[in-house]
């Protein structure tokens, strides 16, 4: 019989919600370290289900795949916050599940994530922006002039720049809380953005924690273009303060398992706290090729109760998402393969596709990753990927 506490260790099974890219990563990760992996997720042909040891084709709150996930897995993850906490509460009668179903509520909701950041705020240093919550037309009437320019954003449901809408009036305010049809939303003020980092952490069973190193992302159109580490414009105080904001905020959330933080650094050098993704993220893509344990891998380890591996970068890294805009000439709807073999042709390219069969302009199919000895380097394999692609770089 395991033992409480004991790690759970290979061929055990371990379980993920979410058939998407993300849960594709944790698969192949998990079984290049001898486990199993089942994964829950309605869709037939998904990202993950392509590559896990088996598929319970169903939805993410049918209390009879849940039951048969839990029970045939020693631990489960999840791939993207969306997947209902009362499902992972479920399966947490069942076997152990990381990260817990209260970190990921509160990341679902931007109301409660707030106001968990800024009780945080004291020991970690780092607030987040203001911001107000729009559930009422009294709401808008209510709002401090000093909040506005500013973002609404829906309290749930929003990823990749969806749910959200630039507001430098109450007009403007009154117009975009309808558009989104009058669900409650945030109102954050916009603040002198001088460039966005996002910290990448991971705390393990035992409470360890480790913190990789911090990257700086830009984003076209509310999605990440391009993540670079190590950052360009990321001083040491400005990486030495992310980096121990981040530690706090994931023993504050007795957190186990991956977690990235995306933080603000202003014109005059601050930071804010943004928002929590409880899972691997796209910016931190970049571990599989440049660090010594990938944020996937490290997923594993926190979930398999395993001690956490070293997150030293030893390459510097430029990673480029690919999106299925890429299949298609300008204006049109002809679809065409990339060329790969010329992007693989640059020294230090590293290409991950997703398996998905439809390529659609916007969608995320799969990321590049250049890997140099110095970031120079990288930067200017991207800029020649950029040009065989026909991206404006």
């Amino acid at each position: 019989m395991t033992m409480p506490h004991a790690p759970f260790l290979p061929p055990a099974r371990l379980g993920v919600m979410g058939g998407g890219q993300l849960g594709r990563m944790f698969v192949h990760a998990a079984q290049a370290m001898g486990y199993k992996v089942a994964v829950l997720e309605a869709a037939p042909d998904s990202p993950a289900g392509q590559a896990a040891d088996s598929l319970i084709a169903a939805g993410y709150s049918d209390a009879l795949a849940l039951a048969q996930l839990g029970q045939s897995c020693v631990a489960v993850t999840t791939e993207f916050e969306n997947v209902p906490a009362d499902s992972l509460a479920l399966l947490a009668t069942h076997a152990f599940v990381a990260p817990g179903a209260s970190c990921v509520a509160i990341a679902q909701d931007r109301i409660a994530e707030k106001r968990f950041l800024a009780g945080c705020a004291a020991r970690s240093g780092v607030p987040p922006a203001p911001h107000k919550t729009i559930a009422t037309d009294a709401d808008i009437d209510a709002i401090d002039e000093l909040l506005l320019p500013g973002i609404l954003k829906t309290v749930r449901m929003g990823y990749d720049g969806k749910g959200q809408a630039v507001v430098r009036t109450r007009d403007d305010v009154r117009a975009a809380f309808g558009a989104m049809g009058g669900v409650t939303c945030l109102l954050e003020k916009m603040l002198p953005l001088a460039y966005e980092v996002s910290v990448l952490t991971a705390r393990g069973f035992d409470g360890a924690s480790v913190v990789y190193p911090i990257a700086e992302n830009v984003h076209r159109d509310g999605v990440l273009f391009t993540t670079t580490v190590p950052g360009p414009n990321v001083s040491p105080d400005c990486a030495a303060r992310a980096q121990q904001a981040a530690r706090v905020i994931v023993e504050e959330l007795a957190y186990v398992g991956v977690l990235c933080i995306e933080f603000f650094v202003l014109t005059d050098g601050s930071l804010i706290v943004n928002e929590m993704a409880p899972r691997p993220h796209n910016s931190g893509h970049y571990t599989m090729d440049a660090c010594v344990t990938s944020q996937f891998a490290q997923q594993v380890r926190a979930m398999a109760r395993l001690p956490l591996g070293e997150v030293r970068q030893h390459s510097a890294a430029v990673m480029l998402n690919i999106l299925g805009d890429l299949w298609f000439a300008a204006d049109a709807t002809t679809q065409r393969e990339p060329a790969w073999a010329e992007l693989l042709a640059l020294p230090g390219a590293c290409l991950h596709l997703y398996g998905k069969e439809q390529a659609r302009r916007g969608r995320k199919m799969g990321h590049v990753t250049f890997v140099a000895p110095t970031l120079a380097l990288a930067q200017a394999q991207l800029a020649a990927a950029c040009a065989i692609l026909g991206i404006a770089a």
